[in-house]
């Protein structure tokens, strides 16, 4: 096991010489069955439409609240750990998550459903930004592959969806949801193991905490600066975001639409996106970590721009070829803004972590009523069309500071 991080101020961490790879994979590992677990939720929406005669308006108010409950506690979360890290959050929040999916397969009514969904999203807000930290706490100089493992895991729970509705949801219905309380459970002994470790690493870090400087006096220059590059890196994930959500919430209509296939064809061109996008993520840290973290934010969009731009003109064919390209490209920023963040602001490591992430949910939320209303209005072709725009706001990451730039940053802080 690697030497343990050294604080140079109160919540920062020094780089470390070692990536702790076991904690890594299976912290990742918890992320997926985490994330799966929100999958059930939507996967749910064609069962509980039949048996509870849900109209789509309900429909979206699960979907919303689970997506909000998460965006909006995890940057709370990530800033009260910062100050206070809680490591015995992480197994705690996957119980609140197993009490709601548990709440689920049994809900008899639209209003329990919710109070459900609510646990269930407590749980992912707690999650998200102290499984962020301890991805960087066993990062080493690694940080991009650590946040690629640990993200990773997310997106390929999220990517089950479509077989979850397969394989569980539609021949067991309802009921067919007990059976992610055991992979909730399963979470939650991982999760101790991983809350000792990061205990045990708390306990180091403060024992060997240095003493500290006199505060510096703020600049006000740099501290507009970090702002603007903020401001834009949240203009990113806005991008990414509702793509990303008209691709995975409405696309299966649109081919259904265009290409006259069945629910379970159009299905496979989710699940393509989702996986692939589940492999940019991974791939996205390494390449950042070798080629720069601004280079990756700029080409994931960019380069994605063309594709994305030809996709509602192609056939089935080649869309799915398209999608899978898509996924990969697009996705490979995932995990690199996050560490973005967390070195543009250093020492706040789980408010940065809540913030990025937490606001992609939020995004998520905001982007399926917004595009649904969209669709309602101009059509889905039209609405196809015009999110395939959303890349080209990849512009902007040229505002970004670079690498380097970051770094002299973060000495004068």
């Amino acid at each position: 096991m690697s030497t343990a991080s050294i604080p140079k101020q109160p919540g920062s961490y020094q780089k470390d010489t070692g990536t702790v790879y076991n904690i890594l994979f299976i912290l990742g590992l918890c992320h997926l069955l985490n994330d799966s677990i929100q999958a059930v939720i939507p996967a749910m929406f064609p069962i509980l439409e039949q048996s509870m005669g849900l109209s789509f308006t309900q429909l979206g108010l699960i979907a919303f609240s689970l997506s909000i409950v998460s965006s909006v506690l995890q940057p709370v979360v990530g800033f009260y750990t910062d100050k206070r890290p809680m490591p015995y959050a992480l197994p705690i929040g996957l119980t609140s998550s197993m009490l709601g999916i548990l709440g689920l397969a049994f809900a008899p009514s639209f209003l329990t459903i919710l109070f459900s969904v609510i646990f269930i999203g407590l749980g992912s807000a707690i999650f998200h930004p102290e499984g962020s930290r301890v991805a960087y706490l066993a990062a080493g100089k690694r940080r991009g592959l650590a946040q690629s493992i640990y993200q990773v895991g997310g997106n390929s729970g999220q990517a089950l969806a479509p077989l979850i509705t397969a394989l569980i949801l539609v021949p067991l219905g309802q009921f067919g949801a007990i059976w992610f309380t055991i992979v909730a459970a399963l979470a939650v002994a991982f999760l101790v193991y991983i809350a000792n470790w990061y205990s045990r690493r708390l306990t180091y870090i403060e024992r060997t905490r240095k003493p500290q400087p006199k505060a510096k006096m703020k600049n006000p220059a740099l501290s507009k600066s970090i702002r603007n590059a903020l401001l834009v890196i949240v203009f990113l994930i806005f991008a990414r975001t509702w793509y990303s959500s008209a691709i995975s919430n409405f696309f299966t209509f649109y081919a259904i639409e265009k290409y006259h296939l069945t629910i379970a064809g159009a299905q496979v061109y989710i699940f393509i996106f989702l996986l692939m996008g589940a492999v940019g993520t991974f791939l996205g840290g390494p390449l950042a970590d070798k080629f720069g973290k601004r280079t990756v934010i700029i080409l994931s969009l960019l380069a994605t721009a063309p594709l994305t731009l030809l996709l509602p003109f192609v056939g089935a064919t080649l869309s799915l070829i398209l999608l899978a390209i898509i996924g990969v490209i697009l996705m490979s920023s995932f995990s690199v803004t996050v560490v973005y963040a967390q070195e543009l602001i250093p020492g706040k490591i789980g408010t940065m972590s809540g913030l990025t992430v937490g606001f992609a949910f939020g995004m998520g939320a905001i982007g399926s009523i917004a595009l649904g209303s969209l669709i309602d209005l101009v059509g889905l072709t039209p609405t196809m069309i015009a999110v395939s725009f959303l890349p080209l706001l990849g512009l902007l990451a040229f505002l970004l500071p670079t690498d380097k730039k970051l770094h002299e940053w973060q000495q004068e802080n």
